[in-house]
């Protein structure tokens, strides 16, 4: 069991490990401390947490944890406590998004994030095409400050309709793109209406910018028009964000009907619709964008790359036209001036060349008989969990579990069976509807390693509904 009792002797311990083994020094692995103390991976994470922030360790990603330099042999580190008080009450919750950006263990099966896996992942030809970007003239001169003129004009046509390279920015991925966005148009202490699930990092970003998310329902195919007509009346937001192509974390797509639907009852309100288009190269068939569709300025349009190439190509647009576009072209400006322009050069190079479309055949065709492997082995191994709808594309299955399971009592006693899954929670603004996991079938290593997932999972499941206090230790009704 993962408790504060448990956490805090193996941090007891890791301390005498730390001074014994003295500054610089490795600390034995994650899995090693797992086999000498049986405990499981987030008692390792959480007692090595505690003391990195005790300033007594340093983790370095892929490496693992070495003594401080500044903490000698019998030295206490400096008291740090005086910052709590400087600092005041906290803005950030930042838990959602380091949960789901957390690195599984040696030994430890991923059934989440949001990333491609290494070996799907183009590195070797975006490394090509970054030797390239390099030697073009002025590579390492200032870029225009909207973006390079030619990637601005790509993401405009991938866009569609009559978007222009002039409505176009580039900005450091997706994220900051939300981040900007959330900024620029919405004043603090406002409304922001968001589809019930969503993505946690926009959650985590509209509520730093000092917004209030509210949940607007959705269905199979996406978020309701009737129930945003009447949460635009009700709370009077002129903000909506919306994933309108393979929603994270439900896979629904809108159709096209539907999406006309949205631009009007937004426009009808004087509102945006911030169009978070992040897995449009995720699927063979994307529909067009809202953005193709609006005459208005109502939406503001988000592409990126980063999902389908690489974690850290951390370049995307921001498509928006009206003052709208001034203002996120001035939070960029204070906030980063431009986007670094060996990196952008990279970006233009490697969507301009022939391994773009072939990577995005290897993809697509790989995404297929993943979501498939999954979905029969959830079925094989786990017939009450429910997938929500089988989606055209992207990397997740979000699962409705038994109305009697506990969701974060399932999520640990999966971590201690070695396979990491999202807890549903993370995804709702507000109250869940009922128990729910994302499950990614992306991460695993190979399709095997997915099945040995599942099966973990499976355990896990058998190990809740057998010993209702398990994990978390929150009951569970037979």
């Amino acid at each position: 069991m993962d408790n504060d009792s448990s956490i805090a002797k193996i941090a007891a311990i890791l301390r005498d490990e730390a001074v014994r083994l003295g500054p610089g020094a490795r600390l034995p692995s994650s899995r090693e401390i797992m086999r000498r103390h049986n405990v499981s991976p987030v008692t390792v994470s959480r007692a090595i947490g505690q003391l990195a922030a005790e300033g007594r360790v340093v983790t370095r990603p892929g490496s693992g944890a070495f003594v401080a330099h500044q903490v000698a042999r019998g030295e206490e580190p400096a008291d740090l406590s005086w910052q709590t008080v400087a600092l005041g009450d906290r803005v950030v919750d930042e838990g959602p998004v380091a949960e789901l950006l957390g690195v599984a263990a040696e030994g430890v099966v991923p059934l989440t994030g949001g990333y491609l896996r290494p070996g799907l992942r183009p590195d070797r030809q975006l490394a090509a095409a970054a030797a390239r970007a390099v030697r073009r003239p002025g590579a390492w001169a200032m870029p225009p400050l909207p973006g390079l003129l030619e990637l601005r004009r790509w993401f405009a046509a991938q866009a569609g309709g009559d978007v222009t390279a002039a409505d176009a920015l580039i900005v450091s991925g997706g994220q900051a793109a939300l981040t900007h966005a959330f900024r620029a148009l919405a004043a603090p202490g406002t409304p922001v209406l968001v589809e019930t699930p969503t993505y946690p990092g926009a959650l985590v970003a509209a509520r730093a910018a000092g917004l209030r998310p509210t949940a607007v329902p959705m269905d199979r195919d996406g978020v309701r028009p009737d129930l945003l007509a009447e949460a635009f009346a009700v709370t009077g937001a002129r903000v909506f964000l919306c994933q309108p192509t393979l929603h994270n974390p439900t896979g629904a797509t809108l159709p096209s009907g539907r999406r006309a639907q949205v631009l009007d009852v937004a426009r009808a309100a004087g509102a945006f619709v911030i169009e978070d288009d992040f897995a449009r190269y995720l699927t063979g068939q994307a529909p067009p964008s809202l953005a193709s569709m609006d005459r208005h300025g109502t939406v503001v349009h988000v592409g990126s790359l980063t999902k389908i190439l690489s974690p850290s190509m951390r370049v995307a647009a921001v498509i928006a036209r009206g003052p709208a576009a001034h203002r996120l072209r001035a939070s960029q400006l204070v906030e980063s001036f431009f986007v670094a322009r060996p990196l952008q050069e990279t970006a233009l190079e490697f969507v301009e060349s022939p391994a773009w479309r072939r990577h995005l055949a290897a993809v697509h065709a790989e995404i297929g008989i993943r979501r498939d492997a999954l979905a029969a082995a959830l079925a094989a191994r786990m017939p009450r969990a429910e997938p929500h709808l089988l989606p055209a594309g992207g990397m997740h299955l979000w699962v409705r579990l038994p109305a009697e399971v506990d969701e974060s009592a399932l999520v640990e006693a999966a971590r201690r069976n070695g396979a990491l899954v999202s807890p549903g929670r993370i995804y709702y603004p507000s109250e869940p509807p009922g128990p729910r996991i994302r499950v990614t079938h992306m991460a695993a290593a190979h399709l095997a390693e997915l099945h040995e997932g599942v099966r973990r999972l499976a355990l896990a499941l058998d190990e809740v509904a057998t010993n209702p206090w398990s994990g978390t230790g929150a009951s569970m009704n037979a």
